[in-house]
């Protein structure tokens, strides 16, 4: 019998576990000592909020990121086939949402391994819901080009597709270029689209705010190097 692929939510900064995490979901990563993670220095520090630093040096961790090539992503599931259960973590909140890890989702499913998705904070998620944008049609887009042309051309069809469709169109960017992505929104789009800037998200910080696009250009928010969910709205 093969083992479980737990796939288990990372927090999504320094805050208060209990917060965001179901204590079930915790009785569960206690019983594992096999994962697959984007960051090992990261994920110890997770592993350690949720109460496992005693066992942290008979955990083994396994390195799964963008730089992963195929072969290596099939090697991670041998321990799985031969009847190991094991954690998925990616850096902060759910793997393979915005994060590596679908291909071995994907890979597991193809082996019959049992995928199980644990509860806890998505960013994408807790921003839409707080947004007051559409929720019953959304799109999330990742990231948005780095060059501003290619950037602008973007931020013009999501506005247009979001009129089109009725749809909220949802994406990040690394936090130290939020300012030059806000101020490219801000440009770039009507005054009448409602944005949204979903910031630290269930941190004690946190701030959530929806404005129309002409509003927003009266008093920017200090998002510098603070992770944000955007949403924008021209339905």
């Amino acid at each position: 019998m093969t083992g479980i692929l737990y796939l288990i939510p990372a927090p999504l900064g320094h805050g208060d576990i209990s917060y965001v995490m179901p204590q079930g979901v915790k009785h569960i990563i206690a019983t594992l000592d096999f994962f697959i993670v984007e960051n090992a220095k990261t994920a110890r520090q997770h592993l350690a909020m949720l109460g496992l630093s005693a066992k942290l040096q008979h955990i083994q961790l396994e390195v799964l990121d963008e730089h992963c090539r195929r072969e290596d992503v099939t090697a991670l599931l041998k321990p799985l086939l031969l009847g190991k259960n094991a954690g998925l973590m990616s850096e902060a909140g759910y793997p393979a949402v915005a994060d590596p890890g679908a291909d071995l989702i994907k890979l597991a499913h193809a082996n019959r391994i049992r995928v199980v998705p644990l509860a806890g904070p998505s960013a994408i998620l807790l921003a839409l819901m707080a947004s007051g944008l559409n929720g019953q049609r959304f799109a999330f887009h990742g990231y948005l080009p780095v060059d501003i042309n290619e950037r602008i051309k973007k931020i013009l069809e999501l506005e247009k597709t979001s009129k089109a469709l009725d749809q909220t169109e949802i994406f990040i960017e690394a936090p130290y270029r939020n300012r030059k992505l806000l101020q490219s929104l801000l440009d770039t789009c009507r005054g009448t689209t409602l944005l949204c800037l979903a910031t630290d998200i269930t941190l004690e910080s946190e701030n959530i705010s929806t404005k129309h696009v002409s509003e927003w250009k009266s008093g920017l928010p200090d998002i510098n190097r603070r992770p944000t969910v955007f949403l924008l709205y021209s339905g």
